[in-house]
């Protein structure tokens, strides 16, 4: 455990960014699972919604380092590509 005041402080701000980063990184996961969902389910217009929404979640996510940009890109661009490709 920290001993100086200083470094009980910064575990206590660490713990706290951590629970704020698992919360949103939480969120932007569910709205990837929606868009997930709504392609298995065969539903072309809910899908594009949820992409509409999710696109600018993991946009955010990379931007304050809860995901590598190129992760982001790969998912939005076979997300994109699942969606076209339903008739």
């Amino acid at each position: 455990m920290a001993n100086s005041a200083s470094a009980r402080k910064r575990a206590r701000q660490a713990e706290k960014r951590r629970e704020h980063n698992v919360a949103l990184r939480s969120r932007m996961r569910t709205y990837m699972k929606k868009v997930v969902n709504a392609i298995a389910a065969g539903d072309k217009t809910n899908a594009q919604a949820a992409y509409k929404e999710a696109v600018p979640m993991m946009d955010a996510g990379v931007t304050k380092g809860l995901m590598h940009k190129n992760k982001a890109a790969r998912h939005k661009s076979r997300m994109n590509a699942a969606i076209k490709a339903m008739d």
